[in-house]
């Protein structure tokens, strides 16, 4: 485990897994704001990887969690490289998902020389159609959970409550920021899975998972400053790596769209529908396809079809 200091009061977390000499790989987790778990190492075989698992500015273990100072993906960006520089690795194969593939892109179009490789599940593009989407233009597809979310916002902003959210989520009282954490993790569940824990958390999560969106919500108030460019605007500077795109056919967070977009703006790209899955990485036949894939790529360095 490592703790590298960035600045600005800023501390990551990172933990190291598998071989040392193994295949370099970074997992980026998405959110913004959520860290890394072990779910998502477990798709990796130990003994072939050399597995960097790193907790972003504000998230997971990292400190301060939840803090949205000096927070920015540009600073992330420049975490990326001292983390990589900390570690001594030269290239490393950069696996995220959601947010964590948005970033990954980033990062292959500022270093594209640190990359050796992406593997993408669930892809966020961060664009203004992708956050009204999830604020607003869902709202049908899980009605009782949208109605929970909104139905402490004032009537005017209950179309799109994010800016409602990101004040509650700043709030001093604790009760308020909880009540909207879990409306909004709910609200996530259900569009992610179609179902939903009506269960009361611990305090204790109920702290992570306000110290999650307020993090998260400062980043998509922003657009997560990957508007201009944007990202698919940012793919020309991606070097020519292996490169695979991991997509639930029936994605109700990032929409199959948006694969579809990436896809032709990477043309060294390959996607892979998985059939029957959403947002979930927890899905058998999601998980089934991350290690299908990283496994071939430890054999071979590439995707293979």
């Amino acid at each position: 485990m490592h703790r590298i200091a960035v600045g600005h009061g800023h501390a990551l977390h990172v933990q190291e897994h598998g071989r040392p000499d193994g295949v370099a790989a970074v997992v980026l987790h998405g959110g913004p704001g959520s860290g890394c778990t072990p779910l998502q190492r477990r798709f990796f075989d130990p003994a072939r990887y050399r597995i960097v698992c790193i907790d972003q500015r504000g998230a997971g273990a990292s400190h301060p969690r939840g803090a949205v100072e000096h927070n920015t993906t540009a600073e992330l960006l420049e975490d990326l490289h001292a983390v990589r520089e900390q570690l001594g690795i030269q290239r490393w194969l950069v696996v995220g998902g959601s947010w964590g593939a948005a970033l990954a892109l980033a990062h292959a179009a500022a270093e594209p020389e640190a990359v050796a490789g992406l593997l993408l599940r669930s892809s966020f593009l961060a664009r203004a159609e992708d956050i009204a989407w999830f604020f607003g233009g869902a709202a049908s597809e899980e009605p009782r959970a949208w109605e929970a979310l909104t139905a402490a916002a004032p009537h005017a902003q209950r179309g799109n409550p994010l800016p409602w959210l990101a004040d509650e989520l700043g709030q001093a009282n604790p009760l308020r920021r909880h009540a909207a954490a879990l409306a909004w993790a709910r609200w996530e569940q259900a569009l992610a899975t179609g179902m939903q824990d009506d269960t009361t958390p611990s305090q204790a999560l109920l702290d992570a998972l306000a110290d999650r969106y307020r993090v998260q919500s400062h980043y998509l108030l922003h657009h997560c400053w990957l508007d201009s460019p944007t990202l698919l605007e940012r793919c020309e500077a991606i070097p020519p790596v292996p490169i695979l795109l991991l997509h639930g056919t029936i994605d109700r967070v990032c929409r199959p769209e948006g694969a579809l977009a990436l896809h032709r703006a990477l043309p060294p790209s390959r996607l892979q529908w998985v059939d029957g899955v959403g947002h979930d990485p927890t899905h058998p036949a999601m998980a089934g396809a991350m290690v299908r894939a990283l496994d071939t790529y430890a054999r071979q360095g590439r995707f293979a079809p």
